[in-house]
Order: C-alpha cells, then structure tokens, then sequence
C-alpha cells in the first residue's frame, strides 16, 4: 500500500536517504536532518513523495514527479528505495506493481526513471516490472563527496 508523504514521516524518509547502502543511488549527498528538512518541506508542498507500507510499517518510498504540457501523460520515477531492514523479502516488487498501478489510475502513458550502470539489482527489478533500456546518460551523477561520476541508465515503462 502506498500513501502520499506527510509531515510525521520526515525521520523516516531522512534515514532512508541518509543510509549509508542507499544514500549513493539517491539524490542528496549527505546532510543533517535540519538541512533536508527543507528539501523535504518542498517534496511535502509538491505532493510527489510517496510512502510504502506494509500494513502500518513503512518500509519504503518514491517520489513521482509529473511532467508538463506535450508531456503531461509522463511521469518520472525517482527516490525510490525499500529500507535495508525490509530488503531481500520482495517488497520492492510489491512497490513497483504498486507504483504502475497508482500511474495507470492517474492516467499516465510513460514511466521514466534512471538507474546508475552500477546498481544492477534495481536494473533488474526494473525490468522484471517491464521497464526498458532507452540509453547510458554519461556522467550524469555527480558523487561530490567522493569526487566521482556515475553513469545512469535511462528506462522507461509504457503503460497500455
């Protein structure tokens, strides 16, 4: 099950982006809980933060981001993790359909989201999910606090 994000989730969300095993395929680079409070006010404000529970426990989370105009049928998929202490027991699986499912009754066409060439396991559920490869986005993620580069795969799910 999955709901939108509300204030009371705020230490959840921080540690699962704080996490060491989950930090580096995200978005921020480390920070205190007062520095993402902010970014994490605007996620609140936006309505695009997502939180997947397991009957009341969260376990997870993904923010989904709407485009614009000629492409308002897309979404981007983004800040999608399970927490460590969930993993390995399918709920990304289960947040995955989920996700597709909440796209679909929303009306959208076209799921986009990028993965680093390096995070093999979420390529994979990916594609179990039926995502697929559109390109390498070279050097796309910048990791500051290791001075270093990722590449990012480019997939995209098209929904019927």
């Amino acid at each position: 099950m999955h709901r939108l994000a509300q204030a009371h989730d705020l230490p959840f969300i921080y540690e699962l982006y704080m996490h060491p095993q989950v930090n580096q395929h995200l978005l921020y680079e480390q920070m205190t809980i007062d520095e993402f409070r902010p970014i994490y006010e605007d996620l609140l404000k936006d309505g695009i933060k997502y939180i997947f529970e397991d009957n009341t426990t969260a376990v997870g989370m993904f923010k989904l981001v709407p485009l614009k105009h000629r492409c308002d049928h897309i979404v981007y998929l983004g800040g999608l993790a399970i927490h460590p202490d969930f993993g390995g027991k399918g709920y990304g699986l289960k947040m995955m359909k989920a996700i597709i499912e909440l796209a679909k009754s929303k009306g959208i066409k076209r799921i986009e989201l990028s993965a680093g060439t390096n995070n093999l396991r979420a390529i994979d559920l990916y594609k179990k999910v039926g995502f697929q490869e559109e390109g390498i986005l070279r050097k796309y993620t910048h990791l500051k606090s290791e001075g270093r580069f990722l590449d990012e795969m480019l997939m995209s799910c098209i929904l019927e």
